[in-house]
């Protein structure tokens, strides 16, 4: 059996956990996507806090995705809770890390000609602020993305959902009839979905960030 015909039996099933994987990225992201910001915000101001959101990200980024899913599915023994747990603390990380960045780095003489247009703080945070600060949110958010699709895969290991399932089944069965083009089949459209959510948020990034910005 050839990696076609692999994929041409099993098409159903290979599209099912494509979009389960892709699901599983996607809601994930937006959920750090939220929560990073938030925290960035309350952070941004504080040279402690800054230093903080730099060192939990750095040494979270260091554990084990592997060992981390393990402990979230020991703590719940549901492999969908434990798969989105790991996958959101992952995505998290970076953006908190980005959305520090990018609000401090905002220049704080255009903060005080805001203030002196009569805004309040939440309108400088809303118009001035966050706008000019996206453009290195959404870098972490490109980052993130492409870091939890692997992720996401080893999240088999507990039964979670998505392409992992592919690639772990072929890797304990390696020898065994199919078994290298359910691995290969699994990792190709890891990578090739990856890809395509990158090129979309490449593509948010234009449509959201001002030209002034851009240019």
């Amino acid at each position: 059996m050839d990696l076609w015909d692999f994929v041409a039996e099993r098409r159903e099933q290979i599209a099912f956990q494509a979009f389960q994987h892709v699901s599983l990225v996607v809601q994930s992201v937006l959920l750090a996507t939220a929560l990073g910001v938030a925290l960035g915000v309350v952070c941004h101001r504080r040279a402690w806090a800054r230093g903080l959101a730099a060192t939990v990200s750095s040494v979270g980024l260091t554990l084990p995705a592997l060992a981390v899913i393990a402990v979230v599915y020991g703590a719940t023994g549901q492999g969908v809770t434990a798969a989105v747990s790991a996958v959101t603390l992952y995505a998290l990380l970076v953006i908190w890390r980005n959305a520090v960045v990018g609000l401090s780095g905002v220049d704080g003489q255009l903060l005080e000609a805001a203030r002196g247009l009569g805004m309040g703080a939440t309108r400088r945070l809303l118009r001035v602020q966050l706008p000019l600060a996206w453009p290195v949110i959404l870098s972490g958010v490109r980052v993130s993305t492409q870091m939890v699709m692997g992720i996401a895969a080893i999240a088999a290991y507990v039964t979670g959902p998505g392409l992992g399932g592919l690639i772990f089944t072929g890797l304990t069965r390696l020898g065994g009839a199919g078994a290298l083009e359910s691995a290969l089949t699994g990792t190709v459209l890891v990578v090739l979905l990856a890809l395509v959510l990158d090129l979309l948020l490449v593509l948010l990034g234009r449509a959201t960030t001002s030209r002034g910005i851009r240019a």
